[in-house]
């Protein structure tokens, strides 16, 4: 009798669970929640929270006119190629989540994404800008600019701003971003400026602190200005240590330099510095500086674009979801049926700025050059949008 009872009783859970599973659209996030950028998995998070207590707050999101709850699961990358790729398949197999935003870094993304598309599961990496992220991935995505446009704006822009013809470039030798993005701009700026006019091409370990003896050669070659594609946990290390070896000249950096953190770890020296990104948080209007407010009010500072990237991919997803009119209880065809709607987006208008996607499904977008002012804001410079 006990025994039967005993029975009963974990029937009615696993029945109580599959009503409330039925009633749920679960997303997982592969993010760096520890390791090297542990502000960029917190940023992702929060804005993932945000949008998901926003939206079961007015009682679920509506597919086909029933309201169903959203569940998302947070995995840590530990900011890890392989972390990554064993998060990506908790996700997926232990989880059985519908889709799956991130990884972010590029880095984790190339190797995660791989894991996706085998899996046949819809991932859209926010932050990632290497190409190879999407390439031959049918089933991976992405809600920012690719590093071959990236490098063309700094390259134009540096011309531009510091008069310079001559560059330096130091970049993380072990990080698909840092390398990428450090060759992809290597060769525009050869092609702007001839043969030979990066004057110091420089690499290091992504575990590396000390950057004296690169430094001590890049600094030697007199460049008009050093483009750092690099995190920015590094950036504030590799800053401080050029100009203590006398560097007294510009620095450049791309997208990977906009958290929230750099000027902690920065401070005075990143003051007057210009990066490439996604956004700019300071003077944005309309939905940007509703987000923006909201995500500040919540959380004590101001969302940088990982926060603003997480935020538009995650709606991608369950715009995507939404489309599709139906959720479907067997995973593996819904997830496809989320894919082909993802595919079927041809514009989206983010809080990151409007985006159309190509044939690769990565979007074509503007590009922002932003002014670190007196204050630590990222004010905006420029805007930078494709032909």
């Amino acid at each position: 009798m006990k025994k039967t009872v005993l029975l009963v009783l974990a029937l009615l859970l696993v029945l109580s669970g599959q009503a409330f599973a039925a009633d749920t659209i679960k997303l997982g996030f592969v993010i760096p929640l520890t390791g090297d950028i542990p502000k960029v998995g917190e940023a992702s998070k929060f804005a993932a929270e945000m949008l998901r207590e926003e939206i079961n707050g007015k009682g679920g999101l509506d597919v086909g006119g029933k309201k169903y709850k959203l569940e998302f699961v947070f995995e840590d990358n530990e900011a890890k190629p392989e972390s990554a790729v064993n998060a990506m398949l908790k996700v997926i197999e232990r989880d059985q989540v519908l889709a799956v935003v991130g990884p972010q870094s590029s880095k984790q993304a190339v190797p995660a994404g791989g894991v996706a598309n085998d899996n046949e599961t819809p991932m859209i990496s926010p932050w990632s800008t290497n190409p190879d992220t999407t390439k031959g991935r049918p089933w991976v995505f992405r809600a920012a600019f690719l590093d071959p446009f990236q490098a063309p704006v700094v390259a134009n822009f540096a011309t531009k701003q510091f008069k310079a013809k001559k560059a330096a470039v130091l970049f993380d030798i072990s990080n698909d971003y840092s390398k990428g993005l450090a060759e992809f701009f290597k060769a525009e700026w050869e092609k702007m400026h001839g043969a030979g006019s990066v004057v110091g091409m420089e690499s290091h370990g992504t575990k590396d602190q000390d950057f004296s003896a690169q430094l001590t050669k890049v600094v030697a070659a007199k460049p008009d200005f050093i483009f750092l594609p690099e995190n920015y946990n590094i950036v504030a290390l590799i800053v401080k240590q050029a100009r203590d070896l006398g560097y007294k000249g510009p620095f450049m950096g791309s997208d990977a330099r906009g958290s929230a953190e750099l000027m902690d770890l920065c401070g005075k020296e990143c003051v007057g510095q210009y990066f490439s990104t996604h956004y700019a948080a300071a003077g944005a209007t309309g939905a940007t500086k509703e987000f923006i407010d909201k995500y500040n009010n919540k959380y004590g500072y101001i969302p940088d674009d990982v926060a603003a990237l997480t935020w538009d991919a995650t709606r991608l997803v369950l715009q995507a979801i939404q489309s599709v009119g139906k959720v479907d209880s067997d995973t593996r065809k819904m997830r496809k049926a989320v894919r082909d709607a993802m595919v079927n987006i041809k514009s989206f208008d983010g809080i990151t700025g409007k985006m159309s996607f190509d044939e690769n499904r990565d979007p074509i977008k503007c590009a922002v050059v932003v002014k670190i002012s007196e204050k630590g804001e990222f004010t905006f410079a420029e805007s930078v949008c494709p032909k």
